[in-house]
């Protein structure tokens, strides 16, 4: 017995996106430092290194004694996705796509040209006053396998997030009850936010891509009221009295 397959349905869409992603600066091409440093990370985190997806950041590094393909070798080596390269040259760009990667621009030139395309004529800049903030309140239980975003501003969220869950936001993220799916802020990269909840037993948290999961959380901050925020360029969770 055969199915008919109705041939005018839709396949697939193409959908935009905010997904969490690890970017992996590398500041030195030579594969076995990097091989011996990522030894030491996976003793500290072993959790981490479960098929996490990596951008790797050539920006800092000579072109001509970049070896990308040994490079990926060594990642998957250690359990790590290489999915695409930022920066490096046309070149690089082009052995990306030879080994099956995606390729972005470096920072700074997307910066610029999100600047640009958003900076609206001098006549045109609004007061102010008028500005909108952005932010975004959402009321209820943001259910597995639902993501609630704000692209622009804070998310307050009161409610509960369940495991499989996802929340974030360019700016701070606060949830009035208990957080045990994933949340994200400072996705635009502002590193001033944080994620604020009353109950703490997250999957993953983020501010501006620094990423903890929850078998790198003190056991004792768990179910607890806390404040997520970076400091020194690390992930700092405290209890909120």
């Amino acid at each position: 017995m055969s199915l008919k397959v109705d041939q005018t349905a839709t396949a697939f869409t193409f959908k935009g996106g905010m997904l969490p992603m690890t970017v992996m600066e590398l500041n030195s091409p030579d594969p076995e430092r990097i091989s011996a440093q990522l030894a030491g990370k996976l003793s500290q985190s072993p959790a981490f290194f479960q098929h996490t997806p990596v951008v790797l950041s050539v920006e800092k590094l000579d072109d001509t004694a970049l070896a990308l393909e040994r490079l990926c070798a060594v990642c998957r080596s250690h359990k790590l996705l290489p999915v695409a390269v930022r920066g490096g040259s046309e070149g690089i760009k082009q052995s990306a796509w030879a080994l099956g990667l995606g390729w972005f621009p470096p920072q700074e030139s997307r910066e610029s040209r999100t600047l640009e395309s958003v900076t609206p004529p001098p006549d045109r800049v609004p007061a102010a006053s008028s500005a909108p903030s952005g932010g975004r309140i959402f009321r209820g239980t943001v259910r597995s396998g639902q993501q609630i975003s704000a692209a622009e501003g804070d998310l307050v969220v009161v409610g509960a997030v369940n495991a499989g869950a996802e929340v974030l936001a360019a700016g701070s993220v606060h949830i009035y009850g208990p957080l045990r799916g994933r949340a994200l802020a400072g996705i635009h990269g502002d590193r001033d936010c944080g994620i604020f909840c009353h109950e703490l037993h997250a999957e993953l948290l983020s501010v501006a891509g620094n990423y903890k999961r929850l078998e790198d959380i003190d056991p004792s901050l768990l179910n607890t009221t806390v404040q997520v925020r970076l400091r020194d360029n690390q992930l700092s969770i405290e209890a909120l009295v």
